[in-house]
């Protein structure tokens, strides 16, 4: 049987939520003991094979090696929506670990729900250690209590950019074209944001770097003028962003490395304490990007449609929730011509060709605003802040592009100076007219049926 969870008012799938992080991840029963789930993480560190060899046995068993409920156990101040947290050093497995432990209910039952963030970098240095063991738990605190995997990597590069007193905290990820995309970066007050202009960035620039990368080292420039006649691209690429000095370490995903992460000008006395903090902090990033991966395939799953690739009928629900009442707000409601007879005569590969030529009509013109396919042959285009007479030209446009590209629809508009009306009521009056328009076009059609 497939287990849900709930935290707040996210609602996940467990196993692929957390099934390939590189974390120690299990949830039991906290009234029997009885283990419900441990990721492939945890399964290979604990020596089991499969999910269904957990059955009957005890988290205290396995996980601590007793044979009665752990005396440290903290099921009775667990709560739901909270997270305790520790730092502990593992016998049985041998690993420092941050400990994050919550209480989940769902169905009537409740689940204890851990993960551990294995902190064993830690034992090879001595500098620093209080400072960034109380600096990496308060990140992970902090990171581990947002609602999504983006606002956990935006909160931990807040964190750590603000806690270092430097000018910008980054993550650069590698994309399939060889070249690099900074994905997400925080910068201190008064520092331009680079994000935007920092994307395909080729590999050449840090090709350097990757050597370092290679040997497990993390890349230090301690100031950009030495490198100058060393590596002219990287300083020809850093010195237009101001940056005097940084710190890079690479992010590591099963033996591969797939983008890097680093902070610009940290103070210099600040430059071995970072460079242990990356190190120690790299698997959680890369924990958090593997999430968002997974969040982000679930949503498309639950929010586009299939075939065309715009948002589906649960998109159209999520969207109109947050349009702002003081927006102006123009309604467009298409039904596709002929999609059945398409289908009975042509073949279903037919009918999905005449939905992709409406579905791209619908691009084309209403390009950047919202649009869906809310059933078999209807789509829906939501604008906001768009006027009157530009919504009527777009109408207008539409019809124009549908004759050329051949794929007819009936359409239905409705047009608002503001949202405060019921969206469900403008979506209905949307749906009549394009009814309406829907029976004059078949009329049409059957008088020039009959002339001919």
């Amino acid at each position: 049987m497939e287990e849900t969870i709930v935290s707040g008012q996210q609602v996940s799938k467990l196993w692929e939520f957390y099934e390939e992080l590189n974390e120690i991840v299990y949830v039991a029963d906290p009234d029997s003991h009885e283990l419900v789930y441990m990721n492939r993480r945890a399964r290979e560190i604990y020596g089991i094979k499969s999910q269904e060899d957990l059955k009957d046995r005890k988290c205290y068993e396995l996980l601590s090696g007793s044979s009665a409920p752990c005396a440290v156990c903290n099921c009775d101040k667990m709560r739901p929506g909270f997270f305790l947290e520790e730092v502990r050093y593992d016998p049985v497995i041998k690993k420092k670990l941050a400990l994050k432990d919550t209480l989940i209910e769902e169905g009537g039952r409740r689940y204890r729900f851990e993960l551990a963030v294995d902190l064993g970098a830690w034992e090879q240095q001595n500098i620093g250690y209080e400072a960034n063991e109380v600096m990496v738990n308060e990140a992970l605190r902090l990171s581990l209590a947002a609602h999504t995997p983006d606002q956990s990597i935006a909160v931990l590069l807040e964190y750590l950019g603000q806690a270092l007193t430097s000018e910008r905290f980054y993550i650069f990820e590698e994309t399939d074209r060889n070249t690099f995309d900074n994905t997400y970066e925080w910068c201190a007050s008064g520092v331009v944001p680079q994000k935007e202009n920092l994307q395909n960035v080729p590999f050449e620039v840090v090709s350097l770097w990757y050597r370092e990368f290679a040997r497990g080292e993390n890349v230090i420039i301690k100031d950009l003028e030495q490198v100058k006649d060393v590596d002219r691209v990287v300083y020809d690429c850093l010195k237009p962003q101001n940056i005097q000095s940084l710190v890079v370490s690479p992010l590591v995903s099963e033996g591969k490395i797939i983008g890097f992460y680093g902070v610009d000008n940290p103070p210099r006395r600040f430059l071995a304490h970072i460079t242990t903090m990356l190190q120690i902090l790299g698997h959680f990033i890369v924990a958090l990007l593997h999430r968002r991966n997974h969040v982000r395939r679930l949503e498309e799953l639950c929010f586009l449609d299939q075939l065309t690739g715009i948002g589906n009928r649960h998109a159209v629900h999520d969207y109109v929730n947050r349009i702002k009442p003081e927006e102006s707000i123009g309604i467009v409601y298409c039904d596709v011509m002929g999609l059945k007879k398409e289908n009975d005569t042509e073949g279903h590969l037919a009918g999905d060709k005449l939905l992709l030529r409406a579905s791209e009509c619908l691009r084309k013109i209403f390009e950047g605003y919202a649009l869906f396919r809310v059933g078999g042959d209807e789509f829906l285009a939501v604008c906001t802040g768009m006027a009157e007479e530009e919504l009527s030209k777009r109408v207008e446009a539409l019809k124009c592009r549908m004759r050329e590209k051949n794929a007819p629809m009936a359409i239905g508009c409705v047009w608002r100076a503001d949202a405060a009306e019921s969206i469900d009521r403008l979506l209905t009056l949307a749906d009549d007219r394009m009814y309406e328009d829907k029976r004059v076009l078949y009329a049409t059609e059957f008088r020039e049926m009959a002339r001919d």
